[in-house]
């Protein structure tokens, strides 16, 4: 009986075994397709376990065993009764803790010394020259190390400055040096210089703390431990202590306070192995089922003849199955190798744009290898198993019929799925047109795919529409483009195959490329428009208190305004967590603003500008669904909550700032209360070039195309991976329309064959194989096209209020690509079958 049982397996076993020997050709598709899932699917995996486990081990806490933060992340609360969860976003800036909790924390049991650090950036004036310093208490050296050179601890008046800054400010114990801190400029005495590897200047703790722009606040409490006291033990006194006012850190926890920049590298390592290897997964799925369903569709004639011949359903199953399990492994092993390269590649682009963090190591493990594996077995084992129902399950005779005669048309239950998808579709295009904002670019994926799912399971009919539509001026032309218009109408399957991928491609590219074009053309054009200042001054490290002040006093400026750029979160009404906006306060009244910028005010006013009043975008208004006279619920970059009155909303938000809020509310919250800018404007009559000329000893001076610039670098790291996204899922959909029309060439051998035999020339078949190429791309770039737009026209209305910009050249580069490598992909594989015969 045993040996019974086991027949009929080794039977399947072995029939697929020879399959793969013996027509190695019909495999290759499928693995190459295989190869490339598991490539893009390890990839996005790495980086996704290197965004949850990321960490950075302590360099300036190293000192301290134990150190106490504020929680730097703001936290909400989506879904409801048993599908409640609690979710978390970055904070733009630092958290920071009240300066009592530090004598809190020295009375705890086991705490030798608890000290409140802080450490914010500073401009040194000596001799006539301007350094940028960071400052920090004096108490921090307790756990730094950073120990005297000269001179003697800082007294209340008195500075240390670190060797370097000292030797370079011509600064030595005894002479006075200017401070200009976010708290205002005061004049120090130096008392000594330390050692320490970067410029620094340490203050009495109490006066760090007073001038760092947050009174009261510090931004850490380090804590040593007595003699004896474990780091677990001093962590849970510590813990004790400080209840829910503060979050405690040990090990490598430390590294993370020290480096805010971690949490905004998490989310976005997260966020592309996440979501975007989220799409980027279903994209390898949806092209790999469609390349293993073309597989099993080509040998319908070889699994006829088995039926024929007494196969069972089950033993074709069976062997569909078999030859799975033996190619869907290998390709995703060696699928893997490319997989970690490009992980790693990616990961080294993200370094040197500054997104992550030197001290996070690339994490790669079994797990997204395995899972990268696993995916596409499942795939082959799904799509193999769907193709081979049907000729595994009907009679033998039918069998044969259908192998030589296409089916007319697909099944009940793919059709209704496929115009299911494609109303999907619609009705989410039609809801991104009624959103604004990041509500609206939120929806771009999920369109993409639901046409995408539409057009693959209604894939023979909308090929069949293509033949016959773009067939119709074929017909006219050359015996070779009539027979190409006969046969594509003739084998809509075989169509829908090869035309699939193309639109995939074109789809994907064009939505995520022309998203960012769209976006940066509406940027520009509101900065060109929103941007009135005669000069913008700016400079690297923000600029020193009494900028703005200074250059309002020079001869030949009317106004200036001083601006300090940073983000605020708000909550959408669309959305469950919060969203980011870009925000400037504004150092001077809304009619001085006014003088400098135009926002284009839609409603409201500016001059009502003060603190506890904002002006907001109006997309950003219709996003949060407010109006003036309401009140806005935002999040500070600090994470302080606030509801400012709306006061005016206006139409360039994405070119300037979303929220305009008064400085004084707003630089408390921040790092660094620095100017970012500010903007001038010339009295009437006032020669630019002697205005600028003498704003030079001020700072970096340039004209509102330069502040444009300063602009347009901040989105460097968002175009870039849009740009890379395109490249990889645009870039895979190429290679699968490449690996389906190779495959289909070399499966109408039999064919071409046949043609060259009634009298066809070689010149004639290989011409028809043309036609048909150009008929493919031409069908996959206007579907395609067709997808992106529905995509882009309503999430661009959202975002910028005007349609998609695509420009004609990179539009006729994606297009030009789609076309040659049609050609490319049917007339060499077409050339090596004739040549052969």
């Amino acid at each position: 009986m045993s040996k019974q049982a086991n027949a009929p397996k080794a039977g399947t076993n072995g029939l697929a075994r020879a399959a793969i020997r013996f027509k190695p050709a019909s495999f290759v598709g499928t693995f190459v397709a295989l190869l490339m899932a598991a490539m893009i699917v390890s990839a996005c995996g790495i980086l996704l376990e290197t965004g949850i486990r990321a960490s950075v081990p302590p360099e300036r806490y190293a000192g301290a065993p134990v150190v106490a933060a504020a929680d730097q992340q703001v936290h909400y609360v989506i879904g409801h009764g048993e599908d409640r969860e609690t979710e978390s976003e970055p904070l733009p800036d630092t958290a920071r803790l009240d300066a009592a909790l530090t004598r809190k924390i020295a009375h705890a049991p086991g705490v030798d010394a608890a000290i409140g650090d802080v450490a914010y950036p500073a401009h040194l004036t000596a001799s006539r020259t301007t350094a940028p310093v960071t400052a920090h208490g004096w108490g921090s050296t307790a756990f730094t190390g950073a120990e005297l050179a000269t001179g003697n601890a800082p007294r209340t008046g008195q500075a240390v400055l670190d060797e370097a800054t000292a030797r370079a400010a011509h600064a030595k114990a005894g002479d006075r040096v200017t401070l200009n801190t976010p708290g205002g400029a005061r004049d120090f005495t130096v008392s000594g210089t330390a050692r320490t590897s970067t410029p620094t200047a340490w203050l009495t703790d109490a006066q760090a703390v007073r001038l760092s722009g947050h009174p009261g606040k510090v931004d850490a409490v380090a804590v040593l431990p007595t003699a004896g006291t474990s780091a677990e033990h001093l962590a849970h006194s510590v813990r004790q202590a400080v209840g829910k006012a503060a979050q405690v850190h040990t090990g490598d926890g430390r590294g993370a306070v020290e480096q805010p920049a971690l949490a905004g590298a998490k989310e976005t390592l997260t966020a592309l192995g996440g979501s975007f290897g989220g799409i980027a997964t279903m994209v390898a799925i949806f092209t790999t089922a469609g390349t293993v369903a073309l597989s099993i569709g080509q040998r319908a004639r070889e699994f006829a003849l088995l039926r024929a011949i007494g196969a069972t359903p089950r033993q074709i199953r069976r062997s569909v199955a078999a030859e799975a399990l033996l190619v869907a492994p290998l390709a995703g092993a060696l699928g893997c190798l490319p997989g970690i390269a490009l992980a790693r590649w990616w990961f080294g682009q993200l370094k040197e744009k500054g997104v992550v963090p030197d001290a996070v190591h690339l994490a790669v493990s079994g797990i997204p290898l395995a899972a990268a594996v696993g995916v596409g077995l499942l795939t082959a084992l799904c799509a193999g198993a769907a193709a081979a129902r049907r000729p595994a399950r009907i009679k033998p005779g039918q069998a044969l019929g259908e192998a030589a005669v296409e089916r007319a048309r697909p099944g009940a239950v793919r059709t209704a799925l496929g115009v299911a998808a494609l109303v999907g579709g619609v009705a989410l295009a039609i809801v991104a047109a009624t959103l604004t904002g990041d509500d609206a670019a939120n929806t771009a994926s999920g369109i993409v795919m639901l046409f995408m799912l539409g057009v693959g399971l209604l894939g023979p009919l909308v090929a069949r529409l293509c033949a016959h539509l773009i067939g119709l001026p074929m017909r006219a032309g050359p015996a070779s483009a009539h027979l190409a218009s006969a046969n594509s109408r003739a084998n809509a399957r075989r169509l829908a195959s090869a035309i699939t991928p193309i639109v995939l491609a074109m789809a994907f590219a064009s939505t995520l490329v022309f998203m960012h074009t769209s976006e940066d053309h509406a940027r520009q054009a509101q900065q060109r428009a929103g941007i009135t200042a005669d000069h913008v001054l700016s400079a690297p490290g923000g600029l020193p208190t009494g900028t703005a002040a200074k250059a309002a006093a020079a001869p030949g400026v009317e106004t200036a305004v001083g601006l300090l750029r940073t983000s605020v979160l708000y909550t959408s009404s669309a959305t469950s967590g919060p969203m980011t906006a870009s925000t400037q306060g504004v150092g001077g009244t809304g009619a001085d603003l006014r003088a400098v910028q135009d926002l284009d005010v839609r409603s409201g006013s500016l001059d009502a500008l003060a603190p506890g009043k904002t002006a907001i975008d109006a997309n950003l208004a219709s996003s949060a669904d407010v109006k003036v006279g309401d009140r806005i619920s935002l999040v500070l970059p600090d994470g302080t909550k606030a509801r400012p009155e709306v006061v005016a909303t206006y139409g360039r938000g994405l070119g300037v700032a979303q929220v305009t809020m008064a400085r004084t509310a707003l630089a408390p919250h921040v790092t660094a209360g620095f100017d970012s800018d500010v903007l001038v404007r010339d009295a009437r009559g006032a020669d630019a070039r002697q205005v600028a000329g003498k704003l030079a000893a001020l700072g970096e001076v340039t004209d509102r195309a330069g502040y444009a610039a300063a602009k347009d670098k901040n989105r460097e790291v968002s175009a870039w991976a849009n740009t890379l996204m395109a490249a990889v899922l645009g870039g895979f959909a190429a290679v699968a329309a490449v690996n389906t029309l190779v495959m289909t060439v070399f499966d109408r051998r039999r064919e071409l064959g046949t043609l060259r035999l009634i009298g066809s020339t070689r010149r004639q078949v290989l011409g028809m194989v043309r036609w048909e190429a150009l008929l493919v791309a031409f069908a996959g770039v206007v579907l395609g096209t067709a997808i992106a737009l529905a995509t882009l026209v309503p999430m661009m209305r959202g975002l910028t209020g005007a349609g998609p910009y695509i420009p004609p050249a990179l539009y006729g580069t994606f297009a030009g690509a789609a076309v040659v490598l049609g050609l490319a992909a049917t007339s060499l594989p077409a050339r090596a079958v004739l040549r052969r015969r």
